[in-house]
């Protein structure tokens, strides 16, 4: 069944490459789709192209799809082309003539638009709860192990003292800015399409306010030609933030996994976190950490194949715009079960202490030896030059490793201003 069917039959090939892989994508938005025809439903009523008793009987069809979706029970055949045209159907089946009238004033292009916001807004909630999660297990650990130090890189050479209060802190802030970015998404989605057709409006006496607080959305797309044209913007914003804490998720388990290596020895992860090698009986790998890695790394490139995807395309609707879904979707997914793996593991991190007795790491504290020599008069340059030649001649003596309270060590690490700034992004 197809909603446009007027009684041609179509090509099975043509049927097969235009569907794609929809039915599978649209199961996940079945349940948004029953929520738009509640409303929808509504609405026609209170504008009188619906009777009390049609509405009441699609509502209550609605509600006992609803009941099957969220039982799992609820699939699209291949003689559907896709959720709008089997919900449909089921209707009809069930209500009748009632059925056939609720297509009143919409069209399959605001249909899968208020799906698409429904969903995204649902998830990105999901989403932004999961990484408060995060960032509330990091600030716990920060707080832990403010004073363990830990030896800070540039360019993969030694440079600075850092502390385990420091780089898990340093994460919990980066994912304030991620926040930021899903509330923007959030923004943008939370716009009510419904009403806006196929791209020009109804010329019925449609209410799309009522539609608006019906579905819980903050406010409507007005401009019916600008809703239609937000397919696009809405998924690649969305992608956009997906990216920007995909990025935060994999740098921090690159960390996690070259710290966990023995040339580094910073942490380690208890043995049911860890997998094994089928030749070599002592590997304990981060294979979790690695999958982080790779899924986020990959959740990265949707917002260039989105924006490929719709680069250049004129107002209105087009085919093309079925493939966000095929993207986006699956990257919504991928990212949850990252963000939980990643709460998962990291609170059962173990640090190392002591990690700066080594003695490769005497040249950490050159700047503070530097700092002591300014601090007494010498200027800086001089200090500088002072301290580079006892580098170089091997007598550099370090002002104390295991008792030096080191600046960027701990600094309380602004963990209350950290704290409060997450606060502001709820």
């Amino acid at each position: 069944m197809k909603l446009w069917e007027k009684g041609i039959p179509s090509d099975k090939q043509i049927d097969r490459f235009t569907v794609g892989n929809d039915r599978e994508l649209d199961v996940i938005l079945a349940r948004y789709d029953v929520l738009g025809s509640i409303a929808q439903a509504d609405m026609l009523h209170n504008a009188g192209l619906l009777t009390e008793q049609e509405k009441t009987d699609l509502v209550s069809a609605l509600n006992e799809i609803l009941t099957e979706i969220e039982k799992g029970n609820f699939s699209i055949e291949n003689d559907f082309e896709d959720v709008h045209s089997k919900i449909e159907f089921l209707l009809t089946q069930k209500t009748g003539d009632a059925g056939k009238k609720i297509h009143t004033a919409r069209s399959r292009n605001d249909q899968i638009l208020v799906d698409m916001n429904l969903y995204l807004k649902e998830e990105l909630s999901q989403i932004k709860d999961q990484t408060r999660q995060l960032f509330d297990l990091l600030m716990d650990l920060a707080e832990k192990y403010k004073n363990v130090l830990l030896p800070g890189y540039t360019h993969f050479q030694i440079a600075m003292p850092s502390s385990f209060g420091l780089w898990f802190s340093a994460y919990a802030e980066s994912l304030i800015d991620d926040v930021i970015m899903l509330n923007a998404a959030l923004k943008i989605v939370d716009q009510n399409p419904l009403g806006s057709a196929a791209g020009y409006g109804s010329s019925f006496p449609i209410n799309r306010t009522y539609t608006t607080r019906k579905l819980g959305f903050k406010t409507l797309k007005y401009n019916s030609v600008a809703a239609q044209m937000s397919r696009g913007k809405s998924e690649k914003s969305t992608a956009f933030a997906l990216s920007s804490l995909s990025g935060t998720l994999s740098k921090l388990a690159m960390d996690v996994t070259l710290y966990m290596s023995q040339n580094f020895n910073f942490l380690s992860l208890p043995s049911h976190l860890t997998t094994g090698s089928s030749i070599m009986p002592h590997k304990k790998n981060p294979d979790v950490f690695e999958l982080i890695r790779g899924k986020c790394n990959k959740i990265q490139a949707l917002p260039y194949e989105l924006t490929l995807i719709t680069n250049n395309l004129p107002s209105g609707y087009h085919r093309d715009l079925q493939l966000l879904k095929e993207g986006l979707i699956p990257a919504v997914q991928n990212l949850k079960a990252c963000l939980d793996m990643a709460h998962y593991s990291v609170k059962d991190i173990r640090v190392r202490e002591n990690i700066l007795e080594d003695k490769k790491y005497d040249y950490l504290f050159t700047v503070d030896a530097l700092n002591e020599l300014v601090a007494q008069g010498v200027p800086f340059r001089d200090a500088y030059k002072i301290i580079g030649e006892q580098v170089e001649k091997g007598t550099f003596r370090s002002p104390g490793k295991t008792t030096h309270t080191h600046e960027g060590s701990i600094n309380n690490l602004c963990l209350k201003e950290i704290k409060e700034k997450m606060e502001e992004c709820f």
